[in-house]
């Protein structure tokens, strides 16, 4: 892990997931059953477009629920150390990734979620999202957040 630095042990985003839910349910649903009945139509063209985005948001909806929010995936963060020189993140298999080259921090306009991207040390590029809600209280995110201002 980082030398120097401030760890942070992320938990699951159950109120997040809910708003995920709430936005993803609805539009999967529509964009799939408005495309359904256009493929009984005269005009197929526009329910091969619905139904893959349907697909599509489905399958962002369902890796941005259960690796960022719930965190069950083994390649989703459970853990989090910022150091000046790299920052390491321990996985759910129990591996820990740290990334030490081009290391990149970004936040949203909206202030609830943060990215970081870099390139880990055997020259994989690495990238990882954290919400807000699993870093326990707004006092812990924004800590991170200043620590992770370094990487802007």
């Amino acid at each position: 892990m980082a030398e120097k630095g401030k760890r942070y042990e992320l938990q699951q985003d159950r109120k997040g997931m809910v708003w995920d839910l709430l936005l993803y349910v609805p539009t999967v649903t529509a964009l799939l059953l408005i495309g359904g009945k256009l493929w009984f139509g005269p005009d197929k063209n526009w329910s091969y477009l619905l139904i893959f985005l349907g697909t599509f948001f489905f399958l962002i909806g369902f890796n941005r629920i259960m690796k960022t929010r719930l965190m069950v995936f083994p390649a989703s963060p459970v853990a989090l150390e910022i150091g000046k020189d790299r920052v390491s993140l321990q996985l759910r298999s129990g591996a820990v990734v740290d990334i030490v080259k081009d290391v990149r921090f970004f936040s949203e306009v909206g202030g609830k979620t943060i990215a970081l991207t870099g390139m880990d040390a055997s020259g994989q590029k690495q990238q990882f999202i954290f919400h807000q809600g699993q870093f326990g209280n707004e006092s812990a995110y924004k800590d991170a957040k200043s620590w992770l201002e370094v990487y802007r």
